[in-house]
């Protein structure tokens, strides 16, 4: 049930500012503006999130980067794919902690390994990496399998990791933690906090929830802010003229096109 009224609330809210008119931003925002696909360009039937397809068409779109969630097979193989188990997308309840990445391969052929998104897009589209409270058997191992599949990029250009506890950047402790964004969803203010005090590289979270004090407070401290579930233009305008660093959408692509035929004029 309470799923069920936060979702409601922020369609509401997705719907009240769909139709708020905003001011056309100013060239430097539209050029700025840095769309990130949450979960890939998927509409859960032909395309499924976090899958190569999801992310491949977001890149040949034009959108910055892709958000994508990060689980552990039984044999310590980093893949992409948003909950434990295989329920919700495949019909199955096998978790991916319990089965061997050879299994997941032919049971899921549609479930990615890191590697394979690295290979694939890899240097020319963003990698927001979301590190999930998971199974950690050697976690020092696990360290250097992330870092070295990561090797061949570079941290703040190429990719960032995201955090929805700030306890899980001790498995990513390899890299600064400027490297790495807080996800805030009703604890807003206790992340900010924590993420001023301690240097993250910054904090995410819907648009309604990051108001302007919080952004400024941030923003004098070095760090970016980005927002989410940005799906109007309307929307995508009151974020770049608010000077929101990243955009985080499901409908990516088409905010894409929006903020592409503006700049274009």
């Amino acid at each position: 049930m309470r799923q069920w009224l936060q979702d409601a609330a922020t369609k509401t809210v997705d719907a009240a500012a769909a139709i708020t008119p905003q001011a056309v931003p100013e060239d430097v925002a539209l050029g700025n503006c840095k769309v990130i696909a949450h979960r890939g360009a998927h509409d859960s039937t032909r395309i499924i999130e976090n899958t190569l397809p999801a992310f491949t068409t977001a890149s040949a779109a034009g959108v910055w980067g892709v958000e994508c969630d990060i689980r552990w097979t039984a044999d310590l193989v980093p893949v992409i794919h948003h909950d434990p188990t295989c329920q919700r997308l495949f019909g199955d309840p096998a978790r991916l902690a319990s089965l061997n990445y050879s299994e997941i391969r032919k049971r899921f052929p549609l479930i990615p390994s890191l590697a394979e998104v690295v290979s694939e897009l890899g240097g020319h589209t963003h990698l927001m990496l979301e590190i999930k409270e998971d199974h950690y058997p050697r976690e020092q191992q696990q360290k250097a399998i992330l870092r070295d599949l990561l090797s061949s990029l570079l941290p703040g250009r190429d990719y960032h990791f995201l955090l929805l506890d700030p306890a899980l950047a001790r498995h990513v402790d390899f890299l600064p933690l400027e490297f790495c964004f807080l996800v805030a969803q009703l604890n807003v203010s206790q992340l900010s906090k924590h993420c001023l005090e301690h240097g993250f590289g910054g904090l995410t979270g819907h648009f309604l929830l990051l108001n302007e004090q919080l952004k400024r407070r941030h923003a004098a401290e070095g760090q970016g802010i980005g927002t989410g579930f940005i799906s109007s233009r309307n929307a995508l305008f009151r974020e770049l003229n608010r000077g929101i660093d990243w955009i985080f959408s499901n409908d990516a692509i088409k905010i894409q096109k929006i903020r592409d035929h503006y700049l274009a004029r």
